[in-house]
Order: C-alpha cells, then structure tokens, then sequence
C-alpha cells in the first residue's frame, strides 16, 4: 500500500476514535428481547444532550479502554465525583423504581436537621404503624429509647425502614419529610425523581434515575456524618432491655461490595454509598470509590436477575473501566450542580455547609489537596467537592478539600 494511502488511513482511524462513540442499547446489555421494558424516546437532558439520548453513550479517545462487556443493568452511569464529569452512561435518566437507594436523598434531606446526633426519642407505637409489608428492618421497637446516631446506622447498614419512619416522625412526620425529600430533589435539579415514601418502598409513581441517585450521592458525600454513616460495615445496635441492662446486637452493611458478604469480593477503594433492593425496582446500587487520587461514582440499576451479585459485579467492572479510561474520553456530559451553588463568594447554602464541615472554604485547590492526601486505596482519603465552587462559565464543581476517610474503612479488607 502507498505510503500516503497508510497516512489517510491512520488519519481517519484516529478521527474515528477520538470523536464520541453512541452505542445502541444491544451493545451492552443482554436484556434486548421484545418482552423487556425500553427506555421513552424522550429523556430528560439535564447535564447535557447526550445524557437524553437512548443507549449508551460514551466517547473514546485513541488509548481509552472498551467498556465492560455484557452489561445488563436497564440504567448506569459512571462519573468523576470531583469535577462532575460523567465518563460513559447507558440510559441515566431513565425513571425507574429506585428502592432504598432513595434513602442517600432521605439521609441528605434529613440529617442536617436532626443534630445532635447524641439526642434521644423514645418510639411511639404509630411510628411504626405505616410500614409496607416486607420491608427491610434493622429491628427498632416500641418504647424503647435510641440516639439519632443509633437510627442512622440502622439506615445505612441495615436499609431499616423502621429507622427511616422514626426519624422521620422526628423530623416532623412521614409527609414532611417526603415534602422535604422532593424540594431538595428540585434544588439538586434530580428532576426525574418523584418521592411518594421516605425509605425507597415501592409505591405507585415512586421514581428515580441513575443520574438523580448520582447526585444525591454527591451532595450527601459532602456531609461528614453521611460519609461515616455510608461507609461503616459492622457496627452494634441496641436491643431490648433485660434485667435492668440494655442489650446490643451486630448488624453488618447490606453492601457488599463494601464488606465481602455473600461471595462478593470487596473493591478496592470502596467508600459506599447504598444499595437496594424490591421486587419492583430489582436491585440498585450507587458506590463511591477511591483509586489513585481519582474519585468516581457509579450507580447501577436494575440488571439481570439470572446474574447473582450482577448490581455489584457490574459496578465494579465500570468502576474498574472508569479508573483506566480516566483522562482518556471526552466527558458526554456533566453532573448539574445545585441550584443554590454558590460563585465563589463565601455566602450561600454551599459556603455555609463548608463552614459546618470545619472546612477552611475554597481556598485549598484540588491538586494541593491531592498532594496531602496521596495515593489509591480506600485507606488514604476520600475526595468530594467541599466547599463548593461553582464557574459561571462551565458551571462545573472544583474541589477544594480532600477528608480522610472513618477508621474502619482504613481495616476493610482490599482487593
């Protein structure tokens, strides 16, 4: 072949590879027969074009790997936690049943309220009279007295909603608290999500999507007692009281890829953030993960059920793909900061939750940060935006603060 012929060609190869790539839903995923639900046509394009389209949707440059192969999962998306760029997505606005993963949005609404966590309810018989029928329960009782942080754990490792109707009946009753959940959902601009119960049980019209969880992930990350409650694998609950002594009984977190249950093995740098699971929705599951300075969050929702573990292997293949094609695809989108992201300013909501945090603001730069915090593995730290600083050109987070993460993850086992 002439020289010149060889030289177009190489040319063209490249072209083709740097400019995006829109790969139809089949590309992907197993679960093409005509019986299986499809995605509308007509999806929200909140954080971008692309993010609307139907299918997966990812652009690759020259060096950048393929995705993971035989990705059943109806929605996912993968992006970096601290820029908010979302790497590759296969039908993120999809609106589909979110299960308990809707609890990252009831704990972000929540908790800023219910402080200190050290306070005390006693449990009233009607807090609990509301439950939907085989709900997960991490075993809170009638007349017996808990700590906010006791409920906490009880929502996070466990998935109780019992832990979740309480403090929800702390903060001012069920319906409250579901008001609450939709406006944050708004000001987060989770505009897919319609909230009909505060713990994620299947309800009529109950919807989400990967990229709303994504984002409810991302604001409550930004919480420090969020991030212990979401990334603690063993803790103890409190019991009944016998002969004048309260008892305690272990309780261990539903993810797995957190804590190796079930045959899962643990991912390396895993840091959270919930899963879920209903007949309705399937499984679910939002993480965050750590790996050489670079922080990515994945949700996946509902995958196959003829996969065991298929929410979190198919998590961990895009967690693994996110970190090796980091820096090698074109972003097809971006995750919307909130409504009420400040410019920079030190005034507003997220100025005001920096200072909350012991924050120093947005003094401290994402690559001063990097340097304090080091290398990979989920021991070392945990980058999310903190104290957030929002460009008015690109509208796009900076990180300002790296926090290291609770104790118990630095003695999670690692792979």
């Amino acid at each position: 072949m002439p020289a010149l012929k060889k030289t177009a060609l190489t040319v063209i190869s490249a072209a083709l590879l740097s400019t995006f790539v829109v790969s139809p839903a089949s590309a992907v995923s197993k679960d093409t027969s005509d019986d299986q639900p499809k995605p509308p046509a007509g999806m929200s394009q909140v954080g971008g074009e692309l993010l609307g389209r139907t299918g997966t949707q990812v652009k690759l440059g020259p060096d950048a790997p393929v995705l993971p192969k035989d990705l059943t999962g109806r929605s996912w998306i993968v992006a970096d936690a601290e820029s908010g760029q979302v790497l590759a997505s296969h039908n993120p606005h999809w609106r589909l049943p979110p299960a308990s993963t809707l609890k990252m949005l009831f704990a972000d609404t929540v908790m800023p309220a219910l402080q200190p966590k050290t306070q005390k309810y006693t449990v009233k018989d009607e807090d609990l009279a509301d439950l939907g029928e085989g709900s997960s329960l991490v075993g809170v009782k009638e007349k017996l007295t808990y700590t906010v942080h006791d409920l906490w754990l009880g929502v996070f490792l466990r998935s109780g909603n019992d832990a979740v109707h309480v403090l929800s009946a702390m903060y001012g009753g069920v319906p409250k608290t579901v008001d609450a959940m939709q406006a944050h959902a708004e000001e987060l601009q989770a505009l897919d999500t319609k909230v009909v119960s505060p713990d994620g049980y299947d309800a009529p019209d109950q919807v989400s999507s990967a990229y709303d969880l994504t984002l409810f992930a991302r604001s409550g990350l930004q919480k420090a007692d969020f991030r212990e409650y979401c990334s603690t694998a063993e803790a103890q609950f409190p019991g009944a009281e016998k002969n004048g002594k309260r008892e305690s009984f272990g309780i261990q977190n539903t993810n797995k890829l957190l804590t190796g249950a079930g045959g899962v093995e643990p991912y390396k740098g895993i840091a959270g953030v919930k899963n879920g699971y209903t007949t309705h929705a399937g499984n679910t599951f939002t993480g965050v993960a750590e790996r050489n300075g670079k922080v990515l969050l994945v949700t996946v929702m509902n995958p196959s059920s003829e996969k065991p573990h298929a929410v979190y292997d198919e998590a961990a293949d895009l967690l693994d793909w996110g970190f090796d094609a980091s820096g090698k695809v074109t972003p097809v989108g971006e995750l919307v900061p909130p409504k009420s992201a400040t410019t920079g300013t030190g005034k507003g909501p997220a100025a005001e939750q920096g200072k909350d945090e012991g924050q120093n603001g947005p003094a401290q730069t994402a690559k001063a940060a990097a340097a304090e915090g080091g290398g990979g593995g989920v021991g070392v730290a945990l980058g999310i935006a903190g104290g957030v600083l929002v460009l008015l050109a690109g509208g796009v987070f900076l990180v300002n603060r790296r926090w290291p993460l609770p104790d118990l993850m630095r003695r999670l086992p690692r792979r």
